[in-house]
């Protein structure tokens, strides 16, 4: 791995993570980029910014993001989505039910399984084709 900002692990190495620890990193890549892109956008107070944010990175949200980038996914792309969407989680938030969770957690071992392999362009692709009209100012 070169870097913690650009890791490029092998998939091999990616592969033997689970699911969940995929979702973790996820998770986390997939936050940043919404912070990044509300801060881009200008305009608004921290208040504002947490709001927006939080209303975008909440699983029904992500879950609404993962169903508008499925038909965008390649075959090894799919295969991340589905093993992450198929893993079995412990708690599932109050605000969403066990379908939006399990399409919310695909979506975070997706963006973590392409960022470990060092591919944030199309991290960043897929999260720009799934998310334009939502950021319209």
């Amino acid at each position: 791995m070169n870097s913690l900002f650009h890791p490029e692990m092998t998939p091999a190495q990616v592969n033997a993570m689970s699911a969940l620890a995929l979702a973790h990193i996820g998770d986390a890549v997939f936050e940043l980029l919404v912070r990044t892109k509300l801060c881009v956008s200008g305009g608004k107070t921290n208040g504002r910014l947490h709001h927006d944010t939080i209303a975008r990175v909440c699983a029904p949200a992500q879950a609404v993001v993962a169903e508008r980038l499925f038909p965008l996914l390649t075959e090894e792309e799919t295969a991340f989505y589905r093993r992450g969407k198929n893993s079995h989680t412990h708690a599932i938030p109050k605000n969403a039910t066990h379908a939006q969770y399990a399409r919310a957690t695909g979506l975070e071992t997706l963006f973590g399984a392409l960022w470990l392999l060092g591919r944030q362009e199309r991290v960043e692709a897929l999260f720009a084709a799934a998310t334009e009209e939502d950021y319209a100012l």
